[in-house]
């Protein structure tokens, strides 16, 4: 058993391959059949026409309240991605054995929601300097990240970190960008009390909070 600075150095450290736990062939739950708030579908296949990302934030439940209130978004659902272990529960994830990270899927609409704003409301979301952390909440399961589903939403992605690093730089904050970017992993999704948890429950948890430096636009179309 572990216990004090070495219970919070593996929290902070990804599992190897065979530390990671094994997880389960199938999903160990139902999710509902529809967004609590916008009544469209959490799962796909979506409609012709829209893109999708991942992205992770701390947090997911204050995560996927920024990007379901955007116009131009047609479903979020909030998950674990960029791990090891097929099919985790939460207890597993915060376990900090399978390697991923609480994560949003945001679907949306390209012509009526710029990369440029899905991008802004990530880096203004959240710190993204503080590696396996997002404030209070420590460990694995809280680092940032961004998974775009297309090289196209990659390439958006990977511009507008450079842009808000040299903000950040100029603002005087010594600490990187640490978000991970990456094509899109699998993505499973979360239990169903987790689904747009802050509808659900308006005076909820949202450990969420910014540098208060903003994100220039114009780089991504």
């Amino acid at each position: 058993m572990l216990f004090g600075r070495d219970r919070l150095q593996t929290k902070l450290r990804l599992p190897t391959p065979e530390e990671a736990l094994p997880g389960r062939s199938e999903q160990p739950f139902d999710l509902p059949s529809a967004h609590f708030v916008l009544g469209t579908p959490l799962e796909g296949p979506f409609p012709t026409g829209l893109a999708q990302t991942v992205v992770g934030m701390g947090c997911f439940w204050g995560a996927e309240r920024l990007f379901w209130q955007l116009d131009g978004v047609y479903t979020t659902a909030v998950g674990y991605s960029g791990g090891l272990t097929p099919n985790p529960t939460y207890e597993e994830v915060c376990s900090g054995r399978t390697g991923h990270t609480e994560a949003v899927l945001v679907v949306f609409d390209p012509a009526k929601v710029s990369y440029d704003t899905l991008f802004k409301v990530f880096w203004e979301g959240h710190d993204p300097t503080q590696g396996m952390r997002q404030g209070n909440d420590i460990g694995t399961q809280y680092r940032s990240a961004i998974y775009p589903a297309d090289p196209e939403v990659r390439a958006a992605a990977e511009a507008s970190r450079d842009a808000y690093g040299a903000a950040l730089a100029a603002a005087g904050y010594d600490d990187p960008i640490t978000t991970e970017i990456a094509d899109l992993p699998a993505f499973y999704y979360a239990e169903d009390y987790h689904q747009q948890y802050l509808a659900k429950n308006p005076n909820g948890y949202c450990g969420l909070g910014g540098t208060g430096i903003s994100c220039p636009t114009g780089l991504a179309t």
